[in-house]
């Protein structure tokens, strides 16, 4: 058995699970997921309990069987508390904004960036240098959090970019003149 795969996940009062086939629908306070599961895996749904099972004892089974089980735990966790990334921007000129569903970027370059906020996303921006990213998908969040970053991830001389929140950037020493 996985270990994380034969843990049941609790379903909190607010959340509702519906499965019909392989499809996995949940429904809680901060929004809706829907999920298919990988056709060796298959669900019960056991009073305010989600048990995740397998057919078949090999690898790949095995493998689909933790992974389906992290998945619909991070899907409960996300409409029930949602999932939060953070970033800041450093850099002289450096900044953002919201207006409507579109985060506006200043990172030196000669034109703006406008970068189309998903659905169930919603992007804070603090002090023009903070950006709070939240929503109920996991996923989602990461992804639209690592594609602000990647359009001036931070770089080691000078530590400008934008960054994760909390996150160590190795400086380098520049070149010296003899």
């Amino acid at each position: 058995m996985s270990r994380i795969g034969k843990q049941p996940i609790v379903i909190p009062a607010k959340v509702k699970v519906e499965v019909k086939g392989q499809k996995v629908h949940v429904e809680g306070p901060k929004g809706k997921l829907d999920w298919t599961l990988p056709t060796r895996t298959s669900l019960k749904v056991e009073g305010d309990k989600i048990v995740v099972s397998r057919a078949g004892e090999d690898a790949q089974a095995k493998a689909l069987h933790g992974l389906s089980r992290a998945l619909l735990n991070n899907m409960v966790k996300g409409v029930t508390d949602g999932f939060v990334k953070k970033l800041e921007i450093q850099g002289v000129g450096f900044k953002a904004s919201v207006t409507g569903k579109v985060v506006n970027l200043s990172l030196g370059f000669s034109h703006p960036i406008n970068y189309e906020i998903p659905d169930q996303i919603k992007v804070t921006v603090e002090e023009n240098t903070k950006v709070t990213i939240e929503g109920p998908d996991k996923h989602l969040v990461g992804k639209v959090a690592s594609e602000l970053r990647s359009y001036y991830p931070p770089e080691p001389y000078k530590g400008k970019g934008v960054r994760y929140a909390g996150e160590h950037v190795q400086r380098k020493e520049g070149k010296t003149v003899q």
